[in-house]
C-alpha cells in the first residue's frame, strides 16, 4: 500500500463515522481499537486494507459517504447519548445507516441540519476558523428597531460566554422578523444575541448551511443531497467529495 494512503487511526475512525477525533483519541487510550489484531495504540497510521475494530465490532471507510439534509422539528434533541431525552435527533431521523449531525440546533429551535457518516466533514464543517454561513429566520417578541439591527450587525459582547460575537449580516423581513446569516455557530448565539437588546426569540429556524438550502422540507423529513450539493459542499470544505 502506498504511504499516500495511510491515514492516522484518528481520523480513520472519524471518517468512518464512528466517532469524533477527539472521541477516537479516547477510546484509543481506553485500549478499545485493535487494529490486525493488536492494540492500536495513539498516532498508529491505517491502511485502507487493514482490519480495523472498535469495541469488538469491524469498522471500514465508506464508499461513498451519505449527506442528508434534516428538517428538525421544535423538541427534538441534538444529542446520542442523553437517555433523558424524550426524542433524540437519531432516533427521531431513522435513517438506515449511522449518521450524526455537524452543527447543533437547541432544543427550543427548529430547521435544517445536516447529517453525514463522514466524520472528516463534520471536523471541517464545525471549525469556525473556517467561516462557513448559516441562515437563520428570527422571529422576536416585540417591533424590531433598525437601531438595535445595526448594533448587533457588528457585534455584541455576551457575558455569559465572556465572548464578543463576530460582525453578521441582518436583514429585516417584517415587524417582527429578520434574517440572521452568521459565520460562528456559539451556544444559543442567536437568542444570547437578541437579548442583549431585550428582544425575546419566539421563532428561530435555520434555512440554509454553506451552499444547502432547508427549501420545501416539512419538520421530521429528510433528503439525501445530490452529488452537485455535495461536490459544492465538499469543495467549500476544501475536501476531495469521492466520485
Amino acid at each position: 500500500m502506498a504511504e499516500k494512503n495511510m491515514m492516522r487511526i484518528n481520523k480513520y475512525m472519524a471518517a468512518c463515522g464512528v466517532c469524533s477525533r477527539r472521541q477516537a483519541d479516547k477510546l484509543l487510550q481506553e485500549g478499545r481499537v485493535m487494529v490486525n489484531g493488536q492494540v492500536a495504540v495513539t498516532g498508529r497510521e491505517v491502511a485502507p486494507t487493514d482490519q480495523v475494530m472498535v469495541n469488538g465490532k469491524p469498522i471500514q471507510l465508506p464508499n461513498k459517504p451519505v449527506v442528508l439534509a434534516y428538517y428538525k422539528p421544535v423538541g427534538v434533541v441534538c444529542t446520542e447519548k442523553d437517555k433523558h431525552a424524550r426524542r433524540d435527533v437519531i432516533q427521531e431521523l431513522g435513517y438506515e445507516k449511522r449518521v450524526t449531525y455537524a452543527g447543533r440546533l437547541d432544543k427550543d429551535s427548529e430547521g435544517l441540519l445536516l447529517m453525514t457518516d463522514d466524520g472528516t466533514l463534520i471536523d471541517r464543517m464545525m471549525r469556525g476558523a473556517n467561516r462557513h454561513e448559516k441562515e437563520y429566520i428570527v422571529r422576536v417578541d416585540r417591533e424590531l428597531n433598525q437601531d438595535d439591527i445595526e448594533i448587533l450587525k457588528k457585534g455584541v459582547y455576551i457575558k455569559e460566554l465572556e465572548q464578543k460575537t463576530r460582525p453578521c449580516e441582518i436583514e429585516k423581513l417584517g415587524k417582527y422578523t429578520m434574517k440572521i446569516v452568521l459565520t460562528q455557530g456559539l451556544n444559543r448565539q442567536i437568542r444570547r444575541m437578541c437579548e442583549t437588546r431585550n428582544y425575546k426569540v419566539l421563532q428561530l429556524k435555520r434555512v440554509r448551511i454553506m451552499n444547502v438550502f432547508l427549501a420545501s422540507l416539512k419538520p421530521g423529513e429528510y433528503r439525501e443531497l445530490d452529488d452537485e450539493e455535495c461536490k459544492m459542499l465538499y469543495n467549500q470544505c476544501r475536501l476531495n467529495y469521492p466520485s
